[in-house]
């Protein structure tokens, strides 16, 4: 599969949803308008485009496939969290040297990042005030190096019938690296009231991490 032009495996079905996405705020607005997936499965870029459904995982896949039929590179990073959260992974691409996100996601803020960071630190800092837990804690803890698709070869990740789940843990293995002390955890703060009411806004509590006894606040 590596060695086929990535624009020879799509139909022209396909083609014509990729030609539309010419700018990754078009793909993120792809992701928008389509549901959260809470099957727990993570599907290929092809079960996206013809099921109109992605949780993270499969949002970042298709997002990484966008950009690459527009001639970018397929990049992922991971975002992990701690014990009580999901992990998170986005689709990163550079503009004029500066690197911004795409993602989608079950929370309001775990989404698009506009291109105006220099580093994958910078980037992924952006997350963690908003990335908290049903709990309301924060729960960001690392983010992995630069995990590049086109170097994928075991896994029909564009288009395979295939739970890509195992992919998932291929990218748990990578090199991962914390965002700051863990010293520092006792000092963040529970998320605002406000705050937790624009992050699950229209959120799917069917695919939210599950937090014995914690409920959404109107």
């Amino acid at each position: 599969m590596s060695r086929i032009s990535p624009k020879k495996i799509w139909d022209k079905a396909e083609r014509a949803v990729f030609a539309r996405l010419t700018a990754p705020e078009k793909i993120q607005s792809f992701l928008d308008s389509i549901p959260y997936n809470i099957t727990g499965k993570t599907h290929s870029v092809r079960y996206v485009i013809k099921q109109k459904e992605a949780h993270c995982f499969d949002g970042a896949l298709f997002a990484a496939a966008a950009l690459e039929y527009n001639s970018e590179p397929p990049f992922l990073i991971d975002l992990r969290a701690n014990h009580e959260d999901d992990d998170h992974i986005l689709a990163v691409f550079k503009r004029a040297g500066l690197w911004g996100a795409i993602g989608k996601s079950n929370y309001t803020g775990c989404r698009y990042r506009d291109p105006i960071f220099r580093s994958i630190r910078e980037l992924v800092m952006s997350y963690a005030p908003i990335y908290f837990n049903l709990a309301g804690k924060k729960t960001l803890r690392e983010y992995s190096i630069i995990y590049d698709l086109r170097k994928v070869s075991e896994f029909e990740w564009r288009s395979t019938s295939d739970d890509l789940s195992p992919l998932g843990d291929r990218i748990d293995a990578i090199r991962h690296y914390r965002l700051y002390p863990s010293s520092q955890e006792r000092h963040l703060a529970i998320a605002d009231s406000r705050s937790f009411r624009a992050e699950t806004l229209g959120l799917d509590p069917r695919g939210a991490f599950k937090i014995k006894g914690a409920k959404i606040k109107a």
